[in-house]
């Protein structure tokens, strides 16, 4: 056995999206695990709707990712490697760099470690958040979905990935397992969104991370902000931080084979590097 691989998919995911590349690594040799975070795919709602995403405060996750390392690190072989993607890079990350994991290496592709397209400064957007908590439920929509939630919205692929057919197979997934639907986050999650990303940039936070990390990002992400990740991953004293251009979308390992296969090999080098086979 290769190792084990513990993967954290990101907000309004399920592992189902994933399971090329699980099946991918299990094949490399690797015992591969992934689970969906409290509160989304097939793990149930927060909130007060079937499908908005709804979180008290990112710490749930924390706690719920150090409990589920502590049980399955003791079930399966080492070395052990967490990785994760978007929000599941963030919440992994955070817990790393909190102490509670410890993994031989970790790799994340498109950190959630800053939001696209920021109008003000984070404090200033973080206080409007916090305001709209105030004014309503925080647990009501942050932004628009779809008028019909079982239907992923029109021009959705284009902030995602640029391969049509891995792009649809999210909609099979979501017409084959209906508890996977899950539309935009609430004005909450935004809010502690906000505040579980300041938290990692204060000083000293990323840099108590000393385990080999790697970080895959796209430049052209919709989504997620580049230059955030940039900034975070130099704050890491053993990371490495891989940038592709515009032939790359949010979802990196759902993109075109020529990105994806790049972007595999890149993570099969650096685990071969720093968490060879025990």
């Amino acid at each position: 056995m290769r190792g084990s691989i513990l993967f954290m998919a990101g907000r309004a995911d399920g592992y189902e999206k994933y399971l090329e590349s699980l099946e991918q690594w299990h094949r490399a040799g690797w015992r591969v695990t992934a689970a969906d975070w409290r509160g989304q795919a097939g793990s149930g709602r927060l909130g007060n709707d079937p499908y908005t995403g709804h979180i008290d405060d990112f710490s749930i996750w924390v706690e719920d990712l150090a409990a589920l390392w502590s049980d399955w690190k003791a079930a399966t072989p080492a070395p052990h490697v967490l990785a994760g993607h978007s929000m599941g890079g963030h919440v992994s990350l955070r817990t790393l760099a909190e102490r509670k994991v410890d993994p031989a290496a970790a790799f994340f592709t498109a950190p959630m470690l800053g939001l696209y397209g920021q109008p003000l400064p984070y404090a200033a957007m973080h206080e409007v958040a916090k305001w709209m908590c105030k004014l309503g439920d925080p647990r009501r929509p942050a932004w628009k979905w779809s008028d019909d939630p079982h239907e992923l919205p029109a021009g959705r692929t284009a902030l995602l990935t640029h391969d049509p057919d891995r792009y649809a197979d999210e909609g099979w997934w979501r017409h084959e397992r209906p508890e996977l639907i899950m539309g935009p986050g609430s004005w909450g999650w935004l809010e502690r969104a906000y505040a579980s990303m300041r938290g990692l940039y204060e000083p000293g936070v990323l840099e108590r991370v000393t385990e080999p990390v790697l970080v895959l990002s796209a430049l052209h992400d919709k989504l997620v902000s580049a230059k955030k990740t940039a900034e975070c991953a130099a704050r890491m004293p053993h990371c490495e931080l891989i940038e592709y251009g515009p032939e790359c979308y949010h979802e990196i390992l759902r993109e075109d084979d020529a990105v994806r296969d790049r972007a595999m090999v890149s993570i099969a080098q650096f685990l071969d590097r720093v968490a060879p086979a025990a």
